[in-house]
């Protein structure tokens, strides 16, 4: 019987440790007007995914939305989540643990953020925003390339994870005008 070679790859781990709301905004500058008047409202949704090691192998991914409600060149609200988790991350290679901090860890997150966001709209007196489902996936693929693309340009290249942005329109819950 042969003996068996004990396997010195290292265990690939995943682990959600924690997860928080690192920042929480509200803003409606012309309440309680607003709510006086009709008015049709444009929104905006951003979304930015950064990470930062907060130990060895550990790794706080952000997940920030920002949700801007305008009519004409008036806002109506602003809201912004930054929902946040600690990741544990090992036996990955670098190529691999980047994908899963710039797609993976923000689609984790993500449910969690647009919850916060539907409820933060909601108690500043606006109908119910529903966010739409995003791909991580297809977002992170594109700033990989467009980061690539600036390199190839002699454009400068910020360091570290590709900050993923996504700019969408954001549809009210109710499939009807946002007061």
């Amino acid at each position: 019987m042969a003996e068996e070679q004990p396997n010195s790859a290292p265990q690939r781990q995943l682990i959600l440790q924690k997860i928080y709301v690192k920042d929480l905004s509200f803003e409606s500058p012309k309440a309680p007007m607003v709510f006086t008047t009709n008015v049709s409202p444009q929104t905006q949704l951003n979304v930015r995914s950064s990470a930062t090691q907060v130990a060895p192998d550990t790794q706080e991914v952000t997940l920030t939305i920002t949700v801007q409600a305008k009519d004409k060149d008036s806002t109506l609200f602003l809201a912004e989540v930054a929902q946040a988790g600690i990741f544990l991350i090992q036996g990955y290679t670098a190529e691999e643990q980047s994908i899963l901090l710039g797609s993976f860890c923000p689609n984790t997150l993500y449910p969690f953020a647009r919850e916060a966001v539907a409820d933060l709209v909601t108690r500043g007196g606006f109908p119910p925003l529903l966010l739409q489902p995003l791909n991580f996936d297809a977002i992170y693929a594109q700033a990989v390339q467009d980061r690539a693309a600036r390199a190839n340009s002699g454009a400068p290249v910020p360091s570290g994870q590709p900050d993923q942005g996504a700019g969408a329109p954001a549809a009210p819950a109710t499939g009807g005008e946002t007061h």
